[in-house]
């Protein structure tokens, strides 16, 4: 199935639009805006005064003095009032510059902190159906590298562009203005420059994306391996996994060095074309001066001028590759942002939803997690408020997807699951996961303190709740024995701490948030005995005056409940209690014989005859 975020198909946005909605981030700083545009051109004034004195002392002091019209005492004078007010205005300029680069990068910072909380707000509430195509390292790029991409446009290239512009229009202005047959002829190699970067920007619009998709990969690889670090060392596959690094490492470079190849070529290009336009003026204006057109101080003015704007038209070069990646990065951004959930509400929530009974229905519910490779089909059961139900099956019979539809992870193809009455479709998906606490067999625990993950930020759950949640599942013994109790520090994913003790703040945490009802997922399976005996203590307290549905892994662990669910390959095989389902001699049978068979010959024969009739 094609990825709905296919990275490959990126670039089909039009830049216009793109850099439209970019400026949407800065649009709540325009104060600051102002005042950096108000610097910016202060600034850009200020560097076409420093050729006009150049001009000033060669025409006014140093030529005079050197054909003897004045004394070498007052072009002294002169000279040194010259450079007084050179120093003085550059001076000036540092200062403005400096509090430009505070004010461009206050509005950088903020409009990236705007875009963060976005993107982050955005993949919390998109569907888990998206995470189970993308990986998570391309997802931590957005939120990092595409990011910082637009940094570097939001601080310098926007407010720059306009300080570039200004430059140029100043120094043009100035040259029109003491010779405008010199600045035309300072314009000659303009339309080569516009070719070059025409050139320019094909070559690193293509080059750009290639370096974004590659460092995804490169990231999604890396986090991938970090992450079963376990499983690489447990079977020595360093040496395999440093290999395939190296394949994509390669790839990164490779797509890293056809874009220095575009730099290493235009910037040079830019140069030369720059030196060629100085070299016209001087041999043009070279010959003004013999002929006495012009003066020897608008000459050396206009070669300053030149080099004022062939920097701003270089800088617009610069400029264009910052647009360029961030082009790139926001086309990738937005991308993820207009993403549609797939689980959106299918109207206006229903006022029946107020209701919190905890009655649970299935009516013939079909799902497929890809097209039609149908995991449940024409499933139907009852759990009335308060009971408990068991979902039992091998495998792959579709035990973990109804809870997933339950809690609206994913919606049903077909046929409609109920809440209270109301289909989940028409529920606010906060308020019917607010219904349900769940115990997984992976528990995850946030990094942190023993107390943040029971609570995980709901103000509302007390301290004294904390605790009184932590005794009522037997958890409270372990937790006051660690060094500060309930403020000890959590790791990341919960290192340090057993899988029982973990199943337990699972357990307190469930508890301390009092929901409607409890989904227990096979939450005893990966402990011993003893540790099963607490647990199994605990859930019976959790699930006092709750509807429940667990999903058994230990048939001993479900005898007591109102109802079993049988399943098989995604139907409904058997409903019924412990002993009925006993009598009936039929699949739920065969999986308890198959549990509790005897060790001994005949019981493993047994076994494994029954597993063979049961798949």
């Amino acid at each position: 199935m094609r990825n709905a975020y296919d990275e490959e198909e990126l670039g089909k946005l039009y830049d216009a639009q793109v850099a439209r909605r970019l400026l949407s981030y800065v649009r709540p700083h325009r104060r600051k805006i102002a005042v950096a545009l108000l610097l910016t051109v202060f600034i850009s004034l200020l560097v076409q005064v420093s050729p006009m004195l150049t001009k000033l002392a060669i025409d006014g002091y140093i030529k005079p003095a050197v054909d003897g019209r004045i004394t070498q005492q007052t072009a002294g004078t002169g000279i040194a009032l010259i450079a007084t007010a050179y120093i003085l205005v550059l001076v000036f300029n540092l200062t403005l510059s400096y509090f430009q680069e505070i004010v461009l990068n206050t509005i950088g910072q903020n409009a990236m902190r705007d875009l963060r909380k976005q993107i982050f707000v955005k993949l919390q509430s998109i569907d888990i159906a998206f995470y189970d195509r993308t990986p998570v390292g391309r997802l931590m790029t957005r939120l990092t590298s595409d990011v910082d991409a637009l940094n570097d446009l939001f601080t310098s290239g926007l407010i720059s562009t306009l300080g570039d512009l200004v430059l140029i229009v100043g120094a043009l202005s100035v040259m029109f203005y003491y010779n405008w047959r010199l600045a035309l002829a300072s314009l000659v190699l303009v339309p080569l420059l516009a070719a070059a970067t025409a050139w320019f920007r094909r070559g690193t619009r293509v080059s750009y994306r290639k370096v974004r998709l590659k460092t995804a990969r490169l990231n999604e690889f890396i986090q991938e391996h970090l992450s079963g670090i376990q499983v690489v060392q447990l079977f020595n596959r360093e040496e395999k996994a440093l290999a395939q690094l190296g394949d994509i490492n390669r790839e990164y470079l490779r797509a890293n060095l056809d874009t220095v190849f575009y730099y290493g070529l235009f910037y040079p290009l830019v140069n030369l074309i720059a030196a060629g336009g100085s070299a016209v003026i001087i041999w043009y204006g070279g010959g003004q001066v013999i002929q006495n057109a012009i003066t020897l101080g608008t000459l050396v003015a206009f070669l300053q001028y030149t080099e004022r704007l062939w920097q701003p038209i270089q800088g617009l070069s610069e400029r264009y590759n910052i647009l360029q990646a961030a082009i790139v990065a926001s086309e990738r951004i937005f991308k993820l942002l207009d993403m549609t959930d797939g689980v959106a509400a299918a109207g206006a929530p229903s006022a029946a939803a107020a209701r919190r009974e905890g009655r649970i229905e299935f009516c013939n519910v079909w799902f497929a997690y890809n097209d039609d490779d149908w995991v449940l089909k024409d499933v139907s059961f009852v759990v009335e408020p308060g009971q408990s139900l068991a979902l039992v099956g091998h495998t792959g019979a579709g035990k973990t997807t109804i809870t997933n539809l339950l809690l609206r992870f994913y919606d049903v193809q077909r046929g409609r699951i109920l809440v209270d009455g109301v289909d989940v479709r028409y529920w606010d998906l906060q308020v019917l996961r607010e219904n349900f606490g769940v115990v997984l067999q992976d528990i995850f625990l946030f990094s942190g303190d023993v107390a943040g993950n029971i609570r995980l930020g709901n103000r509302t759950i007390t301290d004294e709740r904390i605790r009184w949640a932590a005794r009522e599942v037997d958890a409270a013994g372990f937790i006051e024995r660690l060094d500060d109790a309930y403020a000890a520090k959590v790791n990341e994913r919960g290192a340090g701490f057993s899988v029982g003790q973990k199943q337990l703040l699972s357990l307190a945490r469930a508890l301390a948030f009092d929901p409607h009802v409890l989904i227990l997922d096979e939450a005893t399976s990966s402990v011993d005995t003893t540790t099963e005996k607490i647990i199994q203590r605990a859930i019976d307290r959790v699930k006092t005056g709750r509807t429940s549905i667990i999903i058994a892994h230990r048939l001993s662990t479900i005898q007591r409940v109102d109802k079993i669910v049988v399943l098989h390959k995604g139907t409904v095989r058997e409903i019924g209690l412990h002993q009925e389902l006993l009598d009936q001699r039929g699949l739920y049978y065969k999986l308890y014989r198959l549990q509790y068979s005897e060790q001994s010959n005949d019981g493993e024969v047994a076994r494994a005859q029954t597993a063979q009739a049961v798949l």
